[in-house]
């Protein structure tokens, strides 16, 4: 089973390149799923329900969020309405939505969990005491995915640890640079330090250059708007065995349009 993991949908034209990117791949069969971060889908802060639902028909089974899911206010009333799209797990009891998601794809279920990280964010619960209490509740014959969208590259791969082993992957959102550490731990979790960034390729970190170098030279506040351009699809692609639902591999994937070609093209088949 082949899971496509997709970085962080930036504004309309991460969402753009992501329809047209994964419509191809699900055509060709390349991927049996596909997960994707879009809390920056709304003009770069939080989502909309109306903007998942364009993302699940443009090829996506769960979206994850992160930091910035209310950056919509009307999401706070409406994402329990949406089981596929999921807010990180380790919120304070009574926030609103869910912190998984179990899907079914042709190939089997999978579920899907959303953490947020606790260095250099704002305040959450332990996102480690959090994965051990909804580990007690999951069922052990389901594979999971764990987004973990936090900012220190330490605790990224700590977590990573902490739950080799336990889960099938565990992959990081947050930065919007992709790494180049995807490969299987010791106990045989698959593991990347951050997916990277869908949108435009001419940015800083998917906002437009000019307001941001303003910013860091003059220490003068900007609004950062989401850039235009060619764009970037990154993430990985995350391949389980069907009998034990165990990682398999992963392999960093790269779509970038100024290059016109998938930089990391994908094998067909199970």
């Amino acid at each position: 089973m082949k899971i496509l993991l997709v970085g962080d949908i930036v504004g309309s034209p991460g969402r753009r390149v992501f329809r047209e990117v994964v419509k191809r791949l699900r055509a060709e069969s390349a991927v049996h799923a596909v997960v994707v971060n879009a809390e920056n889908a709304a003009a770069g802060n939080g989502i909309t329900l109306a903007l998942a639902e364009e993302i699940f028909t443009a090829g996506a089974d769960v979206i994850t969020m992160g930091d910035h899911v209310w950056g919509q206010r009307e999401l706070e009333a409406t994402i329990g309405g949406e089981k596929r799209l999921v807010r990180p797990v380790n919120f304070p009891p009574g926030t609103p939505g869910q912190g998984y998601a179990t899907v079914q794809t042709a190939l089997g279920p999978v579920t899907v969990v959303n953490l947020l990280g606790r260095v250099f964010m704002n305040p959450s619960d332990c996102p480690f005491r959090a994965m051990d209490a909804l580990l007690n509740t999951l069922p052990r014959n389901v594979p999971i995915i764990v987004d973990f969208h936090a900012e220190a590259t330490s605790e990224k791969i700590a977590m990573g640890y902490y739950l080799d082993g336990r889960v099938a992957a565990v992959v990081g959102t947050h930065t919007h640079v992709q790494t180049s550490d995807a490969g299987l731990l010791p106990r045989g979790t698959a593991y990347m330090t951050d997916l990277g960034m869908t949108g435009p390729v001419h940015s800083v970190i998917g906002r437009e250059i000019a307001p941001v170098l303003k910013k860091f030279t003059t220490g003068i506040p900007a609004r950062f708007e989401v850039a235009g351009g060619p764009c970037v699809l990154e993430g990985a692609v995350l391949e389980l065995d069907r009998a034990s639902g165990r990682a398999v591999g992963i392999t960093a994937y790269r779509y970038r349009e100024a290059d016109g070609a998938d930089q990391t093209p994908l094998r067909q088949g199970a």
